[in-house]
């Protein structure tokens, strides 16, 4: 496996059409759109992107399935633009492409309405063949694959089913989850894809919904000791090299025979953030380099917040993206 490179990023593709607005307003009232533009989104789009103008060098790869229509021709135009393999993005005219509107507030608050559209059809078939010279297979997002969160006789779900396909043919391999509040699906898809994953990269929401225990402390805080025993249950009950769990004020990192370490994030100013839809899967992308480099769990952890912070400085998901220089500037600068 060392001499493998390279990741492979599959799920959920779709385009956020992301706009600002003055105030959340209450039912029934009318608010201002102030700006308005188009991104790609989702965590395969995003990760990819990310690392592409990380200029890592890394071959780059998207698994996929997309609309015959203007979005879909703009999601592989963007791949295109960012030299992304996506031989294995197909097209469909069953469904269009997904889409999601974003509403962001001026305190960077994001809310999402979804339309699932081609997403919900990607299934086992789209992920024969794929590039065996690549190290990483990361799948995001359990949960919002309808067809790859079907149940599976042998394995569980039909996600884990492929995730344990993807282990078995030597990649690492990565997962992600959507944040769906009240969803009661989460342990029951989660769970049986843990026993397959070298790498859980979720946040502090996805956290408290598969676990069921409060993120935070009374005064809002979070509570590092509830994220820690979290992370670690998630590692015990599968996971072979890493669980991350992160937030705004920091990720909570645990590997085999540790008790695991916090590491604060690179704060902002709320008057900087302009928006954080992308701010999690930059995280991740992040994180995914600092795995695939063999870098210690506080270092990959220190350059996912930097990517997690540049994020936040743009509406979309990838505009924020940096070079690997300019984000290791950015961690030393911030020390």
């Amino acid at each position: 496996m060392s001499d493998r490179k390279g990741v492979i990023a599959a799920g959920n593709m779709l385009v956020d059409h992301v706009h600002q607005i003055v105030h959340w307003p209450e039912p029934g009232w009318l608010t201002e759109i102030t700006r308005s533009e188009r991104s790609t989104g989702g965590a395969p789009l995003n990760v990819l992107l990310t690392l592409a103008k990380m200029h890592t060098g890394l071959p780059l790869q998207a698994v996929g399935l997309i609309g015959e229509d203007h979005d879909g021709d703009y999601v592989m135009a963007m791949l295109e633009q960012y030299h992304v393999n996506r031989q294995h993005v197909h097209r469909t005219s069953f469904a269009p492409t997904s889409m999601t509107q974003v509403m962001t507030d001026p305190s960077g608050q994001r809310t999402f309405f979804h339309s699932p559209g081609a997403n919900r059809l990607l299934d086992l078939p789209a992920f024969d063949n794929l590039d065996s010279n690549m190290k990483i297979f990361h799948l995001g997002y359990l949960l919002l694959l309808d067809s790859l969160d079907l149940p599976d006789a042998d394995y569980g779900t039909r996600s884990a089913r492929l995730l344990a396909q993807m282990q078995r043919q030597g990649y690492q391999t990565s997962l992600d989850l959507v944040s769906r509040q009240g969803d009661p699906r989460y342990r029951p898809l989660v769970m049986p894809a843990l026993p397959w994953l070298d790498y859980l990269v979720i946040n502090e929401l996805e956290a408290g919904e598969f676990s069921g225990q409060a993120m935070r402390k009374a005064d809002h805080t979070p509570d590092v000791e509830a994220i820690g025993e979290v992370a670690r249950q998630l590692l015990d009950a599968g996971v072979r090299q890493r669980v991350v769990i992160h937030c705004p004020e920091g990720a909570f990192g645990i590997e085999p025979d540790t008790s695991g370490i916090w590491v604060p994030s690179i704060t902002l100013k709320q008057e900087e953030i302009v928006g954080s839809v992308g701010a999690g899967d930059a995280f991740c992308a992040g994180l995914l380099y600092g795995c695939h480099e063999s870098w210690s769990l506080n270092d990959s952890i220190l350059l996912a917040h930097a990517c997690a912070r540049a994020s936040l400085l743009c509406a979309n998901a990838i505009d924020g993206a940096k070079t690997l220089a300019e984000l290791t500037l950015d961690i030393h600068d911030s020390r």
